[in-house]
């Protein structure tokens, strides 16, 4: 689930998805709220807030970050003006330590590996292909619903045939100064622990 909002650029309103989603949708408008559907099978993907800050006050510009907060008040605005959906929102870290338990060629492409990745409460499968990741490696991973700097939202993915939940990011894609300008992931030290959040 993302919220984004560009008062410059947009005016006040707020954009929230709540799933990735192609083709048609449907808009229902109550007020200043409209709940956006899929056409095939009327699933609920996202809303647009319009006069945002008459109910909300969002501090920041672009991608924002929700809060337990936001989002109980989203939630009250999607109730006040009749409309029935349940937000439920993942407010863990989307950017996290993990460690490449296991590291093994890609089937069907020479420059992928298939890793294992511990990321503490769980064990990611991702697809790379940054030459210099291996196992025993700490790194820095972006997991399913992270949005990255470049504004691109990651999401479980298929590469040739191999499922792949997440990202193992370089310093340039997470837009850190200094970033090399040879292709690889970023190895962290061992002061880093499995599991914890990158950014906070």
């Amino acid at each position: 689930m993302n919220l984004f909002y560009n008062p410059n650029g947009v005016g006040d309103v707020a954009f929230l998805q709540i799933e990735p989603a192609e083709g048609e949708f449907n808009y229902r408008k109550n007020n200043d709220v409209v709940e956006i559907t899929k056409e095939d099978d009327n699933q609920v993907v996202g809303y647009n807030f319009f006069n945002i800050s008459n109910h909300i006050q969002i501090e920041g510009n672009g991608h924002i970050k929700l809060t337990e907060d936001i989002v109980e008040q989203l939630q009250q605005m999607i109730k006040n003006n009749g409309f029935t959906f349940e937000l439920n929102a993942d407010l863990s870290p989307k950017f996290v330590v993990g460690y490449v338990e296991t590291k093994e060629k890609h089937p069907d492409a020479d420059k992928l590996s298939v890793l294992n990745v511990n990321v503490g409460n769980d064990t990611l499968q991702i697809v790379c292909g940054a030459p210099n990741v291996d196992q025993g490696q700490k790194v820095v991973v972006a997991k399913v619903g992270a949005v990255m700097p470049s504004g691109m939202v990651i999401k479980d993915a298929e590469l040739r045939g191999v499922a792949s939940s997440g990202m193992i990011c370089s310093m340039k894609e997470l837009n850190l100064p200094n970033a090399p300008k040879e292709k690889g992931i970023m190895v962290l030290d061992d002061s880093y622990e499995i599991g914890q959040a990158f950014f906070e």
